[in-house]
């Protein structure tokens, strides 16, 4: 979501035709404060998983993907992107079961993280 405050209730429909709503909640979301990789999910996967990351601000980004001898195997994302929370799939059907790693970089960043494909 872009930042800012939402508001949302819910709406429930009984069997006998009667609506209820809830009371009106209110969230906060907020532009993120750190560069974060986050673990992929799910994992173990078969055949795809994702992997989410925060920007704090606007930067360019590459995440690749590498098998367990440090090859390049994929590349998932290169390009400028804005701040914020964001999310990338990896489809892993042509590859072999194993361990993977992925790595983010950005200019001020980087991180890498293990993940296990189970076929």
């Amino acid at each position: 979501n872009e930042p800012g405050t939402y508001f949302y209730r819910l709406k429930q429909i009984d069997y006998d035709g009667t609506i209820n709503h809830s009371n009106e909640i209110e969230i906060d979301v907020n532009i993120p404060t750190e560069f974060v990789l986050y673990q992929n999910y799910p994992n173990p996967f078969n055949p795809s998983t994702k992997i989410k990351f925060s920007l704090p601000q606007q930067s360019r980004v590459k995440i690749k993907i590498f098998n367990s001898l440090g090859q390049l195997i994929d590349t998932l994302i290169d390009m400028q992107m804005d701040e914020g929370y964001h999310e990338v799939r990896f489809d892993a059907a042509n590859f072999a079961s194993g361990v993977y790693y992925y790595r983010m970089e950005t200019k001020n960043f980087t991180s890498i993280k293990k993940m296990l494909l189970i076929k």
